[in-house]
């Protein structure tokens, strides 16, 4: 019998878009009443202001002008993972790349299973820090040419990179797009409860590399010791050049990167222009030279074209929701039965509410905005704890991002790497159950202990 295959990612969430347009037809319309909040500096809904609204169903036309919209909409990333895919094929194309794996190489003799979990941690870190997530994409061509050394699926590269970064921002104490903007929202102090969510990040991100070795471990292959991403269509590598000066500076841009958005707040506009200059340096000081260079950029835009548009065509989803005012009707329909239910249980339904929401609103601040102002009031009514209102947000929505199709980082990277929907949600979907499982543990010894 031949296992289910899902469709190919565009087609996957072109169907969305065409879900999305369907619901205007069937939903009724409605919108929450908002104002500006100026603690976030976001507009945020006045609680129990949702009210009916002349219909918008979305039409065929309106569908395909949706597209360029929701491209529109994320043209900063777009523009971000273009830039940044072609500096990483101008670094990748002098040597540096093949020079710094070897070098890892040689001093993991022996204990290259360690690799795994040391880059787990590196990217749940940035995760739990600036809820990294697109602007790992790029790194592909590293994160590959690392497995295929080492013997190890692609999937370990996606495993070990985005769905670490997801997990350690779920779980993350000082998160400035999920947990600051919900404390913010219910007038928490910053930072709050972060003993607390510490120690559950520790034992997510454990369990999670864990799984992510052991599945490595048991699909390993022979190593590829040819295995070289400078090999591109644009030319051998410049074996002349100097890879560990290229290296160095690649680690140095990384520096600054985290160095930008963590203290100076940097924008994606930064982060590209970050990118843009690395690439051209990289490139003279790697000996390619301006035409060289130049077609280095060329080629990473060819390459991660596909992966970067994907994330357009994922924003276009909520584009179609919004256009048809339905997404207000959908978060009301789903928040409003929580006030019928004990306190244990109405939290643990906000953990799943914001699950399910987070599959038509994709961005995590975005929905912070549209959920707290609702059940923050209704957490003070039913007496639940505010800090575990906003655990359950934390947890509900982060992991959601491991497995929903709607996700454009995911479905980007999986595109990137080659590997098919289907492959990681046999991977992804056990753990992710038993990390919900867990998240509803913090919220329920939460309401215990009075977090």
């Amino acid at each position: 019998m031949n296992r289910f295959r899902f469709p190919h990612p565009l087609v996957l969430i072109v169907g969305f878009i065409i879900l999305a347009a369907a619901l205007s037809y069937v939903l009724p319309a409605g919108e929450f009443v908002r104002h500006l909040d100026p603690a976030t500096g976001r507009q945020v809904v006045v609680a129990g202001s949702y009210h009916a609204v002349p219909a918008a169903p979305v039409g065929p036309l309106d569908v395909l002008v949706n597209v360029p919209k929701g491209l529109a909409d994320a043209a900063a990333v777009v523009f971000l993972i273009f830039l940044a895919g072609g500096a990483f094929t101008v670094v990748d194309q002098t040597g540096a790349l093949r020079f710094g794996v070897d070098w890892l190489l040689r001093r993991a003799q022996g204990r290259e299973v360690l690799v795994i979990p040391l880059v787990g941690v590196l990217f749940a870190t940035m995760g739990a820090l600036e809820n990294m997530g697109e602007e790992i994409i790029p790194l592909v061509p590293v994160l590959l040419v690392l497995m295929r050394r080492l013997g190890y699926p692609v999937l370990t590269a996606v495993a070990a990179s985005v769905g670490a970064a997801f997990v350690g921002a779920a779980f993350s104490p000082i998160n400035p797009f999920q947990v600051g903007i919900a404390q913010k929202l219910a007038q928490l102090p910053l930072l709050s409860g972060g003993a607390y969510r510490m120690g559950f990040l520790v034992v997510a991100v454990a369990g999670w590399l864990w799984a992510t070795t052991r599945h490595a471990v048991r699909h390993r292959l022979a190593p590829d010791l040819t295995a070289d991403a400078a090999e591109t269509e644009a030319g051998p590598v410049a074996r002349g050049g100097r890879p560990g000066l290229v290296l160095l500076l690649m680690l140095a841009a990384f520096g600054l990167f985290a160095y930008g958005v963590v203290q100076l707040h940097w924008e994606f506009e930064q982060m590209s222009a970050l990118f843009l200059g690395l690439g051209v340096v990289a490139g003279l000081v790697g000996g390619r030279g301006l035409t060289g260079t130049a077609e280095g950029f060329i080629a990473g835009f060819r390459d991660i074209a596909f992966s970067a548009l994907l994330i357009g065509f994922a924003r276009a989803i909520f584009v179609v929701l919004e256009q048809g005012r339905i997404v207000d009707t959908i978060v009301h329909g789903l928040a409003e039965p929580l006030g019928h239910l004990p306190v244990a249980l109405a939290a643990l339904g906000m953990m799943g509410v914001q699950t399910l929401l987070h599959v038509p609103v994709p961005s995590g601040s975005g929905q912070a905005t549209l959920t707290m102002p609702l059940l923050v009031p209704l957490s003070d009514i039913l007496g639940l704890s505010r800090q575990v209102t906003v655990l359950a947000f934390q947890y509900g929505a982060g992991l959601c991002e491991l497995i929903t199709p709607t996700n454009g980082t995911l479905m980007a990277m999986l595109a990137a790497t080659g590997v098919r929907f289907e492959q990681w949600i046999r991977f992804a979907a056990p753990l992710w159950g038993a990390l919900f499982a867990l998240g509803a543990v913090a919220v329920v010894i939460g309401i215990a202990v009075g977090v």
